[in-house]
């Protein structure tokens, strides 16, 4: 007997694991008074450098402007060109563009969803001036051949780390947190569907003073004196704008929710692993269904677990069969060049510029993907429940 409306569940793509704990964190700068860029950003700056192993940490509005910061600090500037994946959201692009600087795109690894390493001296120019990386999905790149590379073009490298809070890499033989940087610099995001959340907002790591000073002036206007300086001054202060800055600023509010939020990580990584494992487990061996790859130098947080649909199963067919059974479900990740902010002649690739061959992987991955819901307080039964409407939509189509 068939489901009836009332008796179909409703299962999201995700949600923030949030609570009274951040309700009463909010509580602490909105009866102080004091809610903007403040006392608590700063604490939620060490804590984080000490969480990932960054000796300097930048809070900024989000993922978006943390980028865009980035590529100023090493110096992406009108007319350079930047080594990136279109295989991202269009945030990864678009910080590209804000610099006046072309994204130049190498396909992905179909296994893990990354940059392709072995790719990356086909799009290499006298106009190359950075590489910008993404650890997708909370997928860890491959980092080592990456930053490798860079060095040996005398290339600043810059992490797009958005949804790869806690995620881990092996490096010379000690796991360490995406975000202790083995590249220039790192950039994270605190937006609702990642695994850390303050509403919206970045953050930057990076082992450079000299980019960390870089950052805090351009966040606040480019103002020489902080007004946290000026606030608790005992003389009069006149603060100066020397150069053209921005309004990048987290609020003491979100701050305070994300320190909250940064001691439940441990919990929520190890969350997100084990429901990872019995999406593995449960999942193997259905014809038709390919699953994620974690390469034995990765630790994934598992931000968003994606399967790729084989053979004759339709990517839009499956999404409305699981919606119809009350799951929510996203497509694969976009990829940049396709959307129409983007034309012909603002971006370019290896070869020809034939996008269809030189980024076969990113365009299949999009076409050919589906993420299935994966959040902290995903209960068993719901689970199961998704990974048996997934097998009978799979079996049906295969």
């Amino acid at each position: 007997m068939p489901e009836s409306p009332a008796m179909v569940r409703s299962i999201p793509i995700t949600r923030p694991w949030m609570d009274e704990r951040e309700a009463e964190a909010a509580r602490r700068p909105i009866l102080k008074g004091w809610v903007t860029q403040g006392p608590e950003v700063a604490a939620f700056e060490g804590e984080f450098a000490e969480f990932v192993g960054a000796p300097f940490a930048c809070a900024v509005s989000n993922c978006t402007t943390a980028l865009h910061l980035a590529l100023l600090a090493v110096g992406v500037r009108p007319g350079d060109e930047v080594i990136t994946v279109s295989h991202s959201f269009v945030a990864t692009a678009s910080a590209i563009r804000y610099c006046g600087a072309m994204p130049v795109f190498v396909d992905i690894q179909p296994a893990t969803f990354n940059m392709d390493p072995e790719r990356l001296e086909q799009v290499l120019s006298p106009r190359t001036k950075a590489i910008l990386c993404v650890h997708q999905m909370g997928m860890p790149c491959d980092l080592r051949k990456i930053a490798s590379f860079a060095r040996n073009h005398d290339l600043p490298l810059i992490e797009d780390a958005a949804c790869a809070v806690g995620s881990e890499i092996l490096w010379d033989g000690q796991w360490e947190k995406i975000g202790r940087p083995h590249s220039d610099i790192a950039c994270f995001s605190f937006h609702p569907r990642k695994l850390l959340t303050t509403g919206d907002g970045g953050m930057l790591t990076t082992t450079r003073q000299e980019f960390d000073t870089k950052f805090r002036l351009w966040r606040q206007h480019s103002m020489s004196v902080p007004d946290t300086i000026r606030h608790q001054a005992n003389t009069v202060i006149f603060e100066e704008y020397p150069e053209i800055g921005f309004n990048y600023r987290m609020t003491d509010i979100q701050a305070a929710v994300g320190r909250e939020q940064l001691k439940k990580l441990p919990e929520v990584i190890a969350r997100r692993r084990h429901l990872a494992q019995r999406y593995l487990q449960r999942l193997t061996g259905i014809p038709g269904l390919g699953l994620p790859e974690e390469p034995e130098w990765a630790h994934s947080n598992w931000q968003s677990f994606c399967v790729r649909l084989l053979g004759h199963v339709d990517q839009r067919a499956c999404m409305q069969f699981m919606l119809d059974a009350g799951i929510a479900t996203r497509r694969g990740i976009m990829c940049a060049h396709r959307e129409a902010a983007y034309p012909p002649g603002s971006w370019r690739c290896a070869g020809s510029g034939d996008a269809h061959h030189a980024l076969a992987h990113s365009e299949t991955a999009q076409e050919r993907c589906m993420i299935v819901p994966l959040y902290h307080d995903l209960a068993t039964d719901d689970q199961d429940y998704v990974i048996a409407k997934l097998a009978e939509c799979i079996t049906v189509q295969h």
